[in-house]
């Protein structure tokens, strides 16, 4: 069997560190997922903490918003490592279902996730 997915979540402030936190909290340590912020970051900075958490492996940059500079960043990235993938817009139930799936190619978790993270969205009442 081949290397496990990288997962990287990469956020604004602290939120890549909180949702990566209630994924641990959910399915355990085994989740396959780091996060990085891009606090006190230029891009190059940026691009040197996805090299790290990548860590030429083959993977999915989570990235908070789809026009900020963290999906920005991560595009950047991705030119460069044809193996890794970018999924904007991240929420808890793409990242959960990462965790669960980190044995597909990368192509195939991180539409999985997009599909995932579009049927999570909705409302609830009136």
């Amino acid at each position: 069997m081949s290397e496990p997915l990288a997962g990287v979540v990469l956020a604004h402030a602290e939120v890549a560190e909180a949702l990566v936190s209630a994924v641990r909290a959910i399915v355990g340590d085994d989740h396959g997922l780091v996060p990085v912020s891009n606090t006190g970051c230029d891009r190059a900075a940026i691009l040197a903490r996805l090299e790290a958490a990548v860590g030429g492996r083959a993977g999915v940059i989570f990235a908070d918003l789809p026009g900020g500079s963290c999906a920005f960043s991560a595009g950047a990235f991705v030119r460069l490592h044809p193996d890794v993938r970018v999924v904007t817009g991240v929420n808890l139930a793409m990242l959960l279902d990462f965790a669960f799936h980190r044995g597909l190619p990368a192509a195939d978790a991180a539409a999985r996730a997009v599909e995932t993270g579009r049927a999570s969205v909705g409302g609830i009442g009136r």
